[in-house]
C-alpha cells in the first residue's frame, strides 16, 4: 500500500478553475472531466461538499466507511473527513462546495449549519441520501441545475442567488433524510452536541481535555457532560476518544509517521501512554495494527 507523509488537506481554492471570482463556493457538474490534481486520499479544510450522482457507478470511501456510488445518490462530507473516490468513466451529477462563512452570511444564527442532520452526525457515519423516483428527485435536480447555472453568470446579487438555492437543496436534503436519523427536531442539547464534535473535529491535534472543550464552547463541564449523555448516552470522554482512535487509524493507514511521531503530533505526554490508550479501545497496539494493513 502506497502512503505519504501526510494526509493532504485541501482548500476550497484548489478546486476553482479559475472563473470564480471568490473561493467561498463552487457549484457545477461534475464528470470524468473534472479534474483538480488532487491526490487521494484527502481532506477539506474549512468548507462541505454536496455529491449528487445521477448517472455511474463507484465508491465513495469516507473515514473507513466504504458507500457504494449509484445514480441517484447524494453524499454529504463535512470538513475534515479522510475521503476518496473510485468512479465509472460515464460518471455525471452535480458537485456543490461551500464554506461555513458562506452558508451562515446574513444569518442570525452562526451555529444553523448543524441543524443538518448530514454534517457532523452523532453516530459514526454519514450514508448517502438515496433518491426514489417521483417529484423530489425531478425538482431537487433542478435546484442543482438552477445553482450551476447562476454561477456561470456575472448576474446582479448572484452571490446571494446561489445561497438562497443551496438553502433550498440542504432544506429539501434533511426532509429527504431518513426518518430514522432525525426522529425529532434539534434542539438546544443536540446543537451543542454538533458544536462539541465539531470541536474535537477541529482541535483533534490538541487532545482537549472535558473542561478544555466546555471552556471552548462556554458552558461548564457538568453541563457539557449531562448534555452529551442525555443526547448520545455516552460521555464526553467517549466521544473524544473516539475521535482520536479514528485519527490516530488515519495516520497509521495514510502515513509514514512512527508510532513515536503519530503520538507527539497528536499531543500525547509519551508513547507509553499513547500506545496504551490506543491498545485500551482498540485491543492491539499501534504497531501491530500497522501490520495488518499489509496482510
Amino acid at each position: 500500500m502506497h502512503k505519504s507523509r501526510e494526509i493532504p488537506v485541501y482548500s476550497i481554492d484548489r478546486f476553482n478553475r479559475g472563473t470564480q471570482k471568490n473561493n467561498q463556493y463552487q457549484v457545477e457538474i461534475f464528470d470524468k472531466n473534472r479534474d483538480f490534481k488532487v491526490t487521494y486520499p484527502h481532506r477539506h479544510d474549512d468548507f462541505y461538499e454536496l455529491l449528487y450522482v445521477t448517472q455511474g457507478v463507484g465508491d465513495y470511501i469516507i473515514d473507513f466507511q466504504q458507500y457504494e456510488i449509484k445514480p441517484e445518490s447524494i453524499f454529504f462530507l463535512s470538513p475534515g473527513q479522510i475521503h476518496e473516490l473510485q468512479l465509472s468513466e460515464d460518471v455525471q451529477g452535480f458537485i456543490f462546495l461551500f464554506t461555513s462563512a458562506f452558508y451562515h452570511f446574513n444569518k442570525l444564527d452562526s451555529n444553523k449549519i448543524f441543524e443538518f442532520p448530514f454534517f457532523y452526525t452523532i453516530g459514526k457515519d454519514t450514508p448517502p441520501l438515496w433518491l426514489a423516483e417521483g417529484n423530489d428527485k425531478e425538482a431537487l435536480k433542478k435546484l442543482f441545475e438552477q445553482a450551476v447555472a447562476e454561477n456561470k453568470q456575472e448576474l446582479q446579487d448572484k452571490d446571494d442567488a446561489v445561497r438562497a438555492l443551496l438553502d433550498l437543496i440542504l432544506i429539501a436534503c434533511k426532509r429527504l433524510y431518513p426518518v430514522l436519523l432525525q426522529e425529532e427536531n434539534f434542539s438546544k442539547g443536540k446543537i451543542l452536541v454538533k458544536r462539541f464534535k465539531k470541536l474535537i473535529e477541529e482541535k483533534c491535534y490538541e487532545n482537549l481535555s472535558v473542561k478544555e472543550c466546555a471552556f471552548e464552547l462556554s458552558v461548564t463541564a457538568n453541563h457539557l457532560s449531562e448534555t452529551v449523555k442525555r443526547i448520545t448516552g455516552r460521555t464526553p470522554t467517549d466521544l473524544i476518544n473516539d475521535r482520536q482512535l479514528m485519527e490516530i487509524k488515519r495516520m497509521l493507514t495514510h502515513t509514514e509517521l512512527t508510532v513515536s511521531e503519530i503520538a507527539f503530533k497528536l499531543n500525547f505526554s509519551d508513547q507509553s501512554y499513547f500506545s496504551k490508550f490506543f491498545k485500551k479501545l482498540s485491543g492491539i497496539t499501534p504497531a501491530v495494527y500497522r501490520s495488518k494493513l499489509s496482510e
